[in-house]
Parts: C-alpha cells; structure tokens; sequence
C-alpha cells in the first residue's frame, strides 16, 4: 500500500505524537509498505519571535498553507494512496483528501468534552470552544476511523454527533518490551540510569502533569496512606513521581506531608528504567480524571506491578479484571475523605499474602499480552487495506 500519515507541526512539540507516527511508518515500511510521514512546517511561525503571536502564526501553518500543499502533493501522488491522519484533531485538514480513500485514528475526545462543558475540572476559553468546533466539524466528514479504546469510540459517536461507515477500536501496542525484572537487573538499570535504587521498594507514579492526570490527588492520596501506616506502626514506602517538576501548589502540599513521608519526581526517564521502576514498586498509583487510554496501566501490569486506578472507562478497560480501582475524584467530592479511602485500598493490596500477590502479578502479565505491538500494527494494516479496496464501492464513496 502507498500510505500517507498527517501528524502535528513539530513546532507544537508533542514528542509522544511524533513517536507514535515514527513508529507507525517503520512498522509499515518493514512489511513492505510505502509510508510517508507529511506534517505542516513553521513558515510564517519562523518569521515571529515565541509568544501569542508565533500561536496565531502556526494556526497560518496548519489551517491556510498546509492544506494547499495536501492538494499539490495529492496531484501527484498514486490513485491508490491511503491517507492516514494520526489523530481526530487533524480534523481541518480532512476536507482536501475527502475525495480519497482516508482513516482518522482517534485518540481521545477530552478536548472536545471539555469545550462542550462536560468536564468541570477543565473549563474551555471562548476561543478554545470554537476551535473545538472546528476540529469537529473536519473530522466528522470522514468516513473510516480506528480509535485505541471502546470509550474513545463511544465519545467520537456521541460528541461527535456522527455515524461513520466504519468505526474501530484496535488497543495501543506497547512501545518496549515490558515484562517483569528480577530485584538485581532491575536496580542494575537504575544505577545505570544514575539512580540510586531504593532501599526497601516504592510507590510509584507515571504522568505527564496534566488536569486529568489527577497529581494533586496521588499526593493526597501518599499523604493519608502514610498517617495510617504511621498510626499502625508499619514503615512507609517512598513515592517515586516520573512527572514533571512540581507546580508551587503541588511543592506547598508536599511541603506538609508528614515528616515520615519521602517524594522524589523524576524527569526524562527512559523506557528501560521505567521497567525497572515498574518492576520494583508495591503498586503503581495512577487514580486520573479521564484519559484516552492510560499507557502506564498496561506498562506496569506487563512488569508485573499491581496497579490503583480509576474504577471508569477507559481506565477500567485497559486495567480489566487484574487491576484494582478507586472512584473517579469528582469536582464536589471531598478530597480527604477520597484520599483516607484511596489508602486503605492501597494498603490492602500490599498487604497481601506473598502468594496473592504472584498470583495477581501472572494475571496482569497475562492480560497485557493484548496490547502486543505486532498484533495492533497488523489491525491497523488488515483496516487500511479494507477502505482502500472498498473505496470504490458505491455504499463506501
């Protein structure tokens, strides 16, 4: 197949958007197809120093040049290309290759729920409501979308107030190998890394600082755990956070966590260290407001690490049966009274017997065996070769 994946300018700096696509297209060409990567470049944004104004500039990139270059390339390119958009937000650009066989992957719809005022915790501007509108309205025209969970496609149905003609859901492929680490390989990559391992095992967290990524609650949360285990006698593990430094806010928090407390953030970890984090932490903490999929819950069940979660889709979809789950933390709901109860669900899983928890472990291993990379590459190709053969049927146009 002759492939064509739209992605982000790099001006907007989403690294895990570019590995993704980078990924996708040498995962293509190793099976023998043609991928090219096309994505706007910084033309008018170049020509302003970073502010407001170098915003507005890349919005001429994306929305006014970039489209006009789709159509000169499009003359050109074989009658057969499948356009790829990596994401529904890409929606703008849909209109110039409509004509043509197309897929939009679909990543989340927090963005859109958010402008439609269905996430308190994340209030839109007025501008951020109408450019909201307009990715929809782009994106709804297409015909044929894959999104990386069942609660992504329930959203692109139901807030994007659409029916397209083919819609489904294929789970992200882990981007390395996790599995589990024996305690000594596992400290080795620390070390490596330049981090001292810990002495006595961890909890650990793994976000990127967002709203949704609840950063707040996971401090809380550390806080009561560590007053009951202080009031029972029982020592207290260290919070390790792989999330970006904290905020003044999130610092005057940990400023007053109990003394016996202890809570490191780490940036800039790699994949191999993030195995052996995941594989020597009691439990990974990863209670978010919402996500698109949660990429550390599948991460930490394949190492073998018991995760807390949120009890919602689509949390509770990548975690199943082997994860445990807390109740979403709602706008209104009392944050102490979450956190004491968050707690206690974090004590009793590490409190249980050696054997459960083996047992648990194998489980979540098992289970993540679904989010293998090769399995979700060859969907998305056996998709993309299904709209390019029944493009020209009559019911697909």
């Amino acid at each position: 197949m002759n492939l064509v994946l739209f992605t982000h300018p790099a001006s907007l700096g989403s690294q895990s958007q570019m590995r993704l696509v980078r990924a996708l297209a040498e995962a293509y060409t190793a099976r023998g197809h043609r991928a090219e990567i096309r994505q706007p470049q910084a033309r008018v944004r170049r020509l302003l120093p970073q502010g407001r104004l170098s915003k507005w500039a890349g919005y001429v990139d994306q929305y006014l040049i970039f489209p006009q270059e789709i159509k000169r390339l499009l003359a050109r390119d074989p009658a057969d290309t499948l356009y790829v958009f990596c994401d529904q937000a890409l929606g703008p650009w849909m209109p110039a290759v409509i004509h043509r066989p197309h897929v939009v992957h679909c990543l989340d719809l927090m963005a859109l729920r958010s402008a439609l005022g269905l996430i308190p915790e994340n209030p839109t501007s007025a501008t951020g409501r109408i450019y909201q509108r307009y990715i929809r309205a782009g994106f709804r025209r297409a015909k044929h979308f894959v999104s990386i969970s069942e609660k992504t496609r329930a959203d692109l149905h139901e807030f994007g107030n659409f029916e397209p003609v083919s819609s489904d859901v294929v789970y992200l492929g882990l981007n390395h190998p996790y599995g589990p680490l024996a305690a000594d390989e596992a400290a080795g990559k620390l070390l490596s890394a330049g981090i001292a391992p810990p002495e006595h095992g961890l909890l650990l967290h793994v976000g990127g600082g967002q709203w949704y990524k609840n950063t707040a609650g996971v401090l809380n949360l550390y806080a009561a755990y560590v007053t009951q285990r202080r009031a029972s006698g029982r020592p207290v593990l260290p919070l390790w956070m792989v999330s970006p430094a904290p905020t003044d806010t999130l610092q005057r928090l940990i400023d007053s966590l109990p003394p016996e407390a202890q809570v490191r953030f780490l940036q800039g970890v790699g994949n191999d260290t993030l195995q052996a984090l995941y594989s020597l932490a009691g439990a990974l903490i990863f209670p978010s407001l919402s996500e698109g999929f949660g990429w550390p819950i599948a991460e930490a069940l394949a190492c073998g690490c018991p995760v807390l979660t949120t009890g919602e889709a689509p949390m509770n979809e990548v975690g199943g049966p082997v994860a445990n789950y807390l109740p979403r933390l709602n706008h209104a709901d009392s944050m102490p009274s979450w956190a004491a109860s968050g707690a206690q669900k974090l004590i009793a899983m590490l409190d249980r017997p050696e054997a459960e928890r083996a047992a648990a472990a194998r489980a979540g291993i098992e289970f993540a065996r679904r989010y293998d990379a090769d399995f979700a590459i060859d969907s998305y190709l056996k998709i993309y070769e299904r709209v390019t053969k029944g493009w020209q049927s009559p019911q697909t146009v």
